[in-house]
């Protein structure tokens, strides 16, 4: 007999699974997840939630109509198996590759991501504004969204839950709990009782006892009322959601078919108020190397997945996020006032190092910026010294805290930001583009962008000694340049750059981590005849404003180079020569940054050959600006 065809294969949209029993739900659950990790083996990416979410998947989409029904995941990187149920397949595996799927739900990609999301706790908010058009335009369809992998930590969640009672009747949010922080192990009771409180029988009679209970004196309406409320607390734990305004279903297993069919099945008929569906759910699920790793295989390169080992090569250098770490335990050794602050990022950040060494001066405050900012802030207030480490494109997040509460206090804060610049797989969401800008233009602030990782060691180490204002440090993503690191660096001395190689033509600015491409295109530029002087800037803020005037007297054109958006250091360079009029000399300027749109992800080398920011785009930026069209004109600039 021929092999039966894998139901997977007969499922082109979600539509196909509604006519699916639940045994034949459960078989593609488990062919959907045997594809998401077969997928994910040969792309990389975020492994561990998806996994976690199969069986919700399945269930969500074959109990709810999407794409009318909308279904909003909270981050994004729960979506794998989502976007494979979901049309999807056939391109699974161009997942965060150049021309590929992103790794996040995206609007431009399929109609059944209503809403992108890359960054946590925006699923609630988004799902309420859904909701409310809904309202407005009389339609019926149902809106849910699926919060979780901690996301659940940031404030923002809550901000929305609190207003929703008073913006729609009909929503769920499905609490995706993966880390059993919130509930207890669950097993058939918690389940019965979850299908028993959301069941038709359990609202009848609840709706029953409130038409009863307004007879009653308001008083007893109100005891009436509570009694309710507490004893079904008592049972399943949903009180504090019930002051939110939500109707609390759970805890139910999430990996459990049968209670989460019919649980959706209960609460799509929910319309009188919000309702919290709270799934127990296991990151990993399924695959023994992710249900083991400390982080559930939480993000993966390619990997064997008989065996889960992740085809990591040999570094040929320290990666600067370990670089970073390392420099802050050395300073702490010496200072017992420096403390160090994470926002549920520690082993992205390099913190993970940092607490181990020091676990009672390390602070991991969950998804939460808004808070690590102020927080960070009450720290410097009171004479610790706080290391704020999260990632650039986190930090935008919590923008307003760093202005009003660190920034006009003038309070010393060190912002370490990694993942400054280009980020490749990730994306545009995930890109470190905005804060030489969004920091470059707060008064007081000290902005440091190292070359290298000897100068991320040097910038650390001056972060230390400033103890007057708020300072940060911005670094990229992955593998240093392979330079010596000493001892104990030294600090930099403020606001000043240093020449790396005399020229006379044409003079090459670089603020961070493009010195390397800046230096290969002098060599370019020298094989075609052309001069070029290099120089480290170090700091965007304080500006080396002699260094640049003299760039400037002394070549006939001037190149900033940077690995961030326009508006940055190449314009606060344009300041300084305006307002010292070095330009009114005819000097030719060129400000080489990321180009003024998302740029879309790919292999990080693309993304900065795209952006004009490798060394052929440096030269290419040079030729421009000293008006040479080709080749052949470039021996009259020696």
């Amino acid at each position: 007999m021929p092999p039966e065809t894998p139901l997977l294969d007969t499922v082109s949209s979600p539509a196909d699974t509604r006519g699916l029993s639940i045994p034949q739900l459960r078989q593609l659950a488990d062919e959907l997840r045997a594809e998401t990790i077969d997928a994910v083996s040969q792309t990389g990416g975020h492994l561990g939630a998806g996994l976690g979410v199969v069986e919700l998947t399945v269930a969500l989409h074959h109990v709810y109509e999407t794409p009318k029904d909308i279904l909003i995941w909270d981050v994004g990187h729960q979506a794998y198996p989502h976007k494979i149920l979901t049309g999807r397949r056939d391109r699974i595996r161009t997942l965060r590759q150049g021309g590929g799927l992103s790794g996040f739900t995206r609007r431009s990609e399929s109609e059944y991501d209503p809403f992108g999301a890359a960054h946590a706790a925006t699923s609630v908010s988004a799902a309420l504004g859904f909701a409310a058009a809904r309202d407005a335009k009389g339609q019926d369809n149902k809106v849910v969204a699926v919060i979780g992998d901690g996301s659940m930590s940031a404030g923002m969640a809550y901000e929305a839950m609190n207003n929703a009672c008073e913006t729609t009747g009909q929503l769920t949010v499905i609490l995706n709990d993966n880390d059993m922080s919130i509930a207890p192990p669950v097993g058939g009771m918690s389940a019965y009782f979850a299908r028993l409180v959301s069941g038709g029988g359990y609202q009848s009679l609840r709706h029953l006892g409130k038409a009863v209970s307004k007879a009653f004196p308001k008083p007893l309406q109100e005891a009436a009322r509570k009694a309710e409320e507490y004893a079904r607390g008592m049972v399943t734990g949903g009180t504090f959601f019930e002051e939110l305004g939500f109707y609390y279903v759970g805890p139910i297993d999430g990996h459990d078919m049968d209670a989460l069919v019919n649980v959706l099945r209960n609460a799509r008929k929910i319309e009188d108020k919000p309702v919290l569906v709270h799934v127990v759910t296991q990151k990993g699920k399924g695959y023994a190397p992710a249900e083991n790793a400390a982080d559930k295989h939480h993000a993966v390169v390619k990997f064997d997945v008989v065996t889960g080992q992740q085809a990591k090569g040999p570094a040929a250098a320290p990666q600067y996020t370990k670089v970073f770490a390392q420099e802050l335990i050395k300073h702490a050794e010496l200072d017992p006032k420096i403390v160090a602050i994470t926002a549920a990022m520690p082993s992205g950040t390099g913190l993970d190092l940092f607490g181990q060494r020091f676990p009672e001066r390390t602070f991991d405050v969950g998804i939460a910026e808004q808070h690590a900012v102020t927080f960070a802030a009450g720290l410097a207030a009171d004479g610790m010294k706080p290391f704020c480490a999260i990632y650039s494109t986190f930090l935008q997040r919590g923008y307003d805290q760093v202005v009003h509460d660190v920034a006009i206090q003038g309070l010393p804060v060190r912002f370490a930001l990694d993942r400054a610049g280009l980020v490749g797989a990730d994306g545009a969401t995930h890109a470190g583009s905005f804060d030489i800008g969004y920091l470059g233009q707060l008064p007081g602030m000290v902005l440091m962008g190292p070359s290298d990782e000897a100068e991320l060691a040097q910038a650390v180490a001056t972060a230390v000694a400033i103890d007057d204002r708020p300072s940060a440090f911005r670094y990229p993503r992955g593998e240093g340049t392979g330079v010596q690191i000493p001892g104990l660096a030294a600090p930099f001395e403020i606001g000043k750059g240093r020449i790396v190689r005399e020229g006379t033509a044409v003079a090459i600015l670089s603020f961070g981590a493009r010195l390397a491409d800046a230096l290969k295109a002098a060599d370019r530029l020298a094989a075609r005849g052309i001069s070029a002087t290099v120089a480290d800037a170090r700091f965007a803020k304080p500006l080396d404003v002699d260094l640049i005037l003299r760039l400037a007297r002394d070549h006939e054109a001037l190149i900033t180079v940077e690995e961030g958006a326009m508006g940055g250091f190449g314009g606060f360079v344009l300041q300084a020569l305006a307002e010292h009029g070095a330009l009114d000399r005819g000097l030719k300027v060129r400000t080489l940054t990321l180009p003024d749109l998302f740029q879309e992800h790919d292999k990080p080398d693309a993304m900065l050959a795209e952006a004009g920011l490798d060394a052929d785009g440096i030269v290419r930026g040079a030729l421009a600006a000293l008006g040479i069209a080709n080749a052949s004109a470039a021996g009259r600039r020696a």
